[in-house]
């Protein structure tokens, strides 16, 4: 005989963060600082011959453009978050735009590492003085922003509730801090000892660190979209310590991310003498992560 406990009445998928609103609103702030520095970085250092206040203002204008992907994804999961045609809700929107914002910032570090390898080769004039005071001015923006866009990157009982998405704004913004401190050290060393390479060279440190970051964040957004349980993730053991009990054991089990923090899961057993499913699922209330199960029981 097959059990398979439906959703009690009233019950919905909507599997969005715990803090949905309240990143929505951070990002779209976010958003107006970074691109009114994007401007004034790009003209500043074009005036004032800085190659690395340059890269940092053109970097950082794809990283608005990220940034609208990841508040664009707030706004259309929150507006769809009831919408019946997404089977689990669209709590799983956000990684895809994290994602994408990973793509976006992988390019960044091209970009970058490019444009200083071109100005090692050909070196020009900078006005020091300036750029300084304009790359000081950018990286009080992005820790501002940072702050903003602080996260609560905590794990509870080994269960991760990072919002991918909103991690990936973060990233952006610590690129762009990243490379503002990497200019004011190379513009001020420049302006001591003459070293005019110092610039682009901190350009091709910066590219890969923005690298390095954006691998990380492709493979853990990747990971959720491809319902990869990360290995240090114990939901799916607690299950089964929740559930097998005097002769009841499991015989299949799934478990995957629909949310930041909701997980659903499927879960087979085989019993010696069957209760109905809700007493399972009665195991399962403590799981707090666990937003969505079906359970199906065999006769042994």
């Amino acid at each position: 005989m097959s059990n398979t406990e439906l959703p009690p009445a009233g019950h919905d998928h909507v599997f969005l963060g715990r803090d949905h609103a309240r990143n929505e609103r951070r990002t779209w702030a976010v958003i107006v600082l970074t691109m009114t520095m994007m401007v004034v970085e790009i003209v500043a250092g074009t005036i004032f011959g800085s190659m690395a206040l340059v890269a940092d203002g053109w970097h950082m204008s794809t990283h608005a453009a990220a940034m609208l992907i990841s508040v664009s994804a707030y706004v259309y999961a929150r507006r769809h978050a009831r919408n019946p045609r997404f089977t689990f809700g669209t709590g799983k929107l956000g990684d895809l735009a994290a994602f994408a914002s990973a793509i976006v910032l992988a390019l960044v570090a091209l970009l970058v590492g490019w444009e200083s390898l071109v100005r090692l080769a050909n070196p020009v004039p900078i006005s020091f003085g300036q750029a300084i005071g304009v790359a000081a001015i950018g990286l009080a923006v992005n820790l501002a922003s940072a702050w903003l866009l602080r996260g609560d990157h905590h794990h509870d009982r080994g269960h991760h509730h990072d919002d991918t998405n909103l991690r990936a704004a973060y990233l952006h913004v610590l690129a762009d801090a990243l490379t503002s401190v990497l200019a004011i050290a190379a513009l001020i060393a420049g302006s001591l000892y003459g070293w005019l390479w110092l610039d682009p060279l901190t350009g091709l440190v910066g590219a890969l660190v923005i690298a390095r970051w954006s691998f990380g964040l492709i493979r853990d957004s990747g990971g959720v979209l491809v319902d990869l349980i990360p290995e240090d993730e114990d939901l799916p053991d607690e299950i089964r310590r929740a559930i097998e009990r005097d002769g009841e054991r499991i015989s299949d089990l799934h478990v995957w991310q629909v949310g930041p923090g909701h997980h659903a899961a499927i879960v087979a057993l085989v019993a010696p003498k069957p209760e109905p499913p809700s007493t399972y699922r009665a195991r399962l209330a403590h799981l707090t992560e666990l937003s969505h199960v079906t359970i199906e029981v065999e006769p042994a």
